[in-house]
């Protein structure tokens, strides 16, 4: 019985690696209440986070305030196991590993911390500028590439921390990056697109795009695709890198719009009234102040009609819908053809009957 018990006792002695049950239990209350006080302290900031979140505090204070209102249990776990362990006198090996654990969780809430700064100063910016189209269509771009620079760089630093070659590492995923890079191709020439869109900003949310055969306004600005939303309503989806090969046509800029417009009268119209036409035209567009007169004149005699073209600016047609200015216009100039008593023209022919020669010339 006596031997039993101390094999017993001798395998919970190795499960405890050698220490007393006291300091385990010592180091489990420690680590219990760090994490308890921590959990307490980050509640009780993210409570008062609104209080600080104010435009008038400093926006080192705010940003302070957000971080510690947004940080995970990660933290949490590695502050406390590592005030446990301090207690303890652990194997080399374990108080490596133990150590590699700690390192590795504060380097993870580094990150987490650090793309949440990224998102705060582009969220701040994005308040400072308003409804700014161009940098809301960048901003999840911007926020994809920080991202990958602040993960890329605490990978390295942890290998770099376990005792990995990073050197050598970077030397040989330099090689094996030329063969990724060719697997990848499509996928990275659409994400150094994304790239190229944000930063050169040819087109941003709201823009009414012409791109080969698809017409559309963009809705979404994306890290591998653009998409649209046509007239019809549906939704066209196209390639970052297919949208920089192509010819795009931005309606979305235009400062000013033309609008061509035809007016026919039938041949018996007086000579005077033709040629105060011009003058009564300009007059109906000048009317409306969101127009911009620039010519009327006398085009063609045509085969069964006199043709003037008159040519107007729509200005800003993005605020002021072009259509509703043209439909206004149009309204105006029948009016006013209808109290001159001039009537349009419309495709007609002449039948001159010869009753001697039995024959019809038109």
């Amino acid at each position: 019985m006596g031997e039993y018990l101390s094999k017993k006792l001798g395998a919970v002695q190795a499960l405890l690696l050698g220490i007393p049950a006291t300091d385990w239990l010592i180091a489990g209350v420690v680590g219990l209440v760090v994490w308890a006080a921590l959990w307490i302290l980050r509640d009780l900031v993210a409570s008062r986070y609104e209080k600080y979140s104010a435009a008038k505090n400093p926006t080192l204070i705010r940003l302070i305030g957000y971080l510690i209102g947004n940080t995970t249990q990660i933290l949490f776990f590695a502050v406390a196991l590592d005030a446990a362990q301090e207690s303890l006198t652990l194997p080399d090996r374990v108080q490596r590993i133990v150590s590699n654990a700690v390192m590795i969780l504060i380097l993870i809430q580094i990150g987490l911390w650090a793309g949440r700064s990224v998102r705060f100063y582009l969220e701040m910016k994005e308040r400072e500028r308003g409804a700014d189209r161009v940098f809301s269509g960048s901003l999840d771009i911007i926020n994809f590439v920080a991202r990958v620079l602040i993960w890329s760089l605490l990978i390295l630093l942890a290998l770099d921390n376990l005792g990995v070659n990073i050197t050598a590492l970077l030397a040989g995923l330099g090689v094996g990056g030329v063969a990724v890079a060719l697997a990848l191709q499509n996928v990275l020439g659409d994400l150094f697109a994304s790239l190229s869109i944000a930063l050169d900003k040819p087109f941003v949310i709201g823009d009414g795009l012409v791109i080969d055969t698809f017409i559309g306004k963009v809705e979404h600005i994306g890290i591998k695709t653009t998409r649209l939303r046509s007239e019809s309503g549906e939704q066209i989806i196209l390639s970052n890198a297919d949208i920089l090969k192509s010819r795009v046509r931005n309606f979305g800029r235009l400062s000013e719009q033309r609008i061509l417009a035809t007016i026919r009268l039938n041949f018996d119209t007086p000579t005077d009234k033709l040629r105060t036409l011009p003058q009564l035209l300009e007059k109906v567009v000048r009317e409306h102040a969101q127009a911009r007169f620039e010519r009327c004149h006398l085009k063609t005699l045509g085969e069964s009609s006199f043709q003037f073209e008159l040519s107007y600016f729509v200005q800003q047609p993005a605020v002021n819908p072009l259509l509703d200015l043209q439909q206004s216009v149009n309204f105006r100039i029948i009016d006013e053809l209808r109290g001159l008593g001039l009537e349009f023209a419309y495709p007609a022919e002449r039948l001159f009957l010869d009753r001697h020669r039995g024959a019809v010339e038109k």
